[in-house]
């Protein structure tokens, strides 16, 4: 596989995607934020003083989708068409699931945005907690899958 990021002199450059299709693209990311079962009631039964965090952190990561291109140097910025992020609240074990999902129509994929707005919805649920619980550990950020472009599909083993 052939490195694209670098130019004849060996230095970082970004992608020429000028003579790539536009096309519709999807990317799916999850990672989990493992707690004490204290710290998640606090936030199930809305007792974060900072304010709802859930809400917060859905918001944060949508918001961090959108400017991935400010944030990691190489990405393009993309005009993305729908951002969602779900939670799942876990018991056992005990913490909160976080699943991004982007879509864009345009000449190159979503997964960098699909990544960050996990990362940064799991970074926004630590800075809401921290008083609560220092401990918290933000684990297993991963790509779900990508649909569309010209490297085709790609469906995460889980």
């Amino acid at each position: 596989m052939e490195l694209t990021h670098f130019n004849g002199q060996g230095y970082a450059k970004m992608v020429d995607v000028t003579d790539k299709e536009s096309t519709h693209r999807t990317a799916s990311a999850a990672g989990f934020i493992s707690m004490n079962s204290e710290t998640l009631a606090c936030i199930t039964e809305g007792r974060i003083k900072k304010g709802n965090v859930l809400s917060v952190a859905q918001v944060a990561g949508i918001m961090a989708a959108k400017r991935t291109h400010e944030l990691i140097p190489m990405c393009h910025p993309i005009l993305i068409t729908g951002a969602d992020i779900a939670f799942d609240v876990s018991q056992n074990p005990c913490g909160i699931g976080i699943r991004s999902t982007i879509h864009c129509k345009g000449e190159t994929g979503v997964e960098m945005e699909a990544l960050t707005a996990v990362s940064a919805a799991a970074l926004t649920i630590y800075d809401m907690c921290k008083a609560v619980q220092r401990d918290m550990k933000i684990e297993n950020i991963r790509l779900l899958q990508k649909t569309g472009g010209k490297s085709g599909n790609f469906s995460a083993e889980e």
